[in-house]
């Protein structure tokens, strides 16, 4: 049974539209600037309904702006925990609240030489999952992927029990995997937290609105909450390219919720989550329960070696162009 203790409430979905920053030492005001947002957003709609569920967009901290390995572990990586998970921690202790990160670049002495794409789900109680991007936005992310170590001890795809429901997130591009989302679901996530940096043109508007469909089809493939946050950056703000944001809330039968206005700038959602709804109709269902009705035997192809580990090789653009290449030669 799920240990949550709170059924209803509201979930925000926070955008920012900070500058790019090139150092660790920009990392400070971005997170002051985060805090006083969701501080805002907890104290505004107190009066209407309680915002229990917050999440900020990828690269709300830092992004990827230097090509390699060594220059991201020089000016942009940090460790987790830090000073900064630790100022999240302390508003959700005054506040009540879950707060899902924007991503960190993150470095881990366990890993050595390489950096990761993380986010963490913050609440009262701390840090209480911690998620690394599975699945980089190659060739120009040389981020590693948990997939990149055999040695890889902890849950590539953990869901954290909270007295809000079970929650799990993904980044980004995991997104246009429907395995890595389904993975979640079956680890029992009741709301799937979205953290992205989706640039144009594959955003909120037609005829390429792929940020839309695609928050819409995982929310109706595993039955559950999405709350999706993406970046407003500016071209400006962060170049080669610009954010739609169109920050959104979907539910379990891929109703749309609330979204904010496609557009850069910094921008507030908040939607209901009703998990007594979704528990029941996941109870309930006989038909359209893709989870109970998945034939698991009839699909080989989630077993079969695609995109090769990078092992002991370095990661960078080269030899990302390098494995697409040998795993493109695998395809039909």
């Amino acid at each position: 049974m799920p240990k949550s203790t709170v059924e209803r409430y509201h979930a925000a979905a926070i955008q920012t539209a900070f500058e790019n920053p090139r150092t660790r030492a920009e990392i400070p005001s971005r997170v002051a600037r985060m805090i006083a947002m969701a501080e805002q957003t907890v104290a505004g709609y107190k009066p209407f309904f309680d915002v229990r569920l917050i999440a900020f967009p990828e690269f709300a901290h830092a992004a990827p702006v230097y090509f390699t390995v060594e220059e991201l572990l020089e000016h942009l990586a940090v460790e987790i925990p830090n000073d900064h998970t630790d100022a999240y921690v302390r508003f959700a202790r005054a506040t009540g609240c879950y707060v899902q990160t924007g991503t960190f670049i993150e470095r881990d002495a366990r890993y050595p030489g390489a950096v990761f794409n993380t986010t963490c789900l913050i609440g009262p109680e701390g840090i209480v999952a911690k998620y690394r991007k599975v699945n980089p936005w190659i060739p120009w992310e040389v981020h590693a992927s948990p997939h990149d170590f055999p040695q890889y001890v902890e849950e590539p795809f953990p869901v954290a029990d909270t007295e809000i429901g079970k929650i799990g997130c993904a980044i980004c591009y995991d997104w246009l995997f429907p395995e890595s989302i389904r993975q979640l679901a079956f680890h029992g996530a009741e709301i799937l937290v979205r953290v992205s940096a989706y640039m144009d043109p594959w955003g909120a508007t037609a005829p390429m609105d792929w940020w839309t469909t695609i928050n819409r089809a995982r929310a109706i493939e595993n039955t559950a909450f999405v709350l999706a946050c993406n970046q407003g950056a500016t071209f400006e703000g962060y170049p080669p390219f610009s954010w739609p944001g169109g920050s959104m809330a979907v539910d379990f039968d891929g109703r749309v919720l609330a979204q904010a206005d496609p557009g850069a700038g910094e921008k507030v959602v908040v939607a209901p989550i009703d998990l007594a709804a979704l528990r029941d109709a996941r109870a309930r269902r006989q038909g359209h329960d893709m989870r109970a009705h998945y034939r698991a035997e009839v699909h080989p192809y989630a077993a079969m070696p695609r995109f090769a580990r990078a092992g002991s090789g370095a990661i960078d653009i080269a030899s990302n162009d390098a494995r697409i290449a040998a795993a493109k030669r695998t395809l039909p």
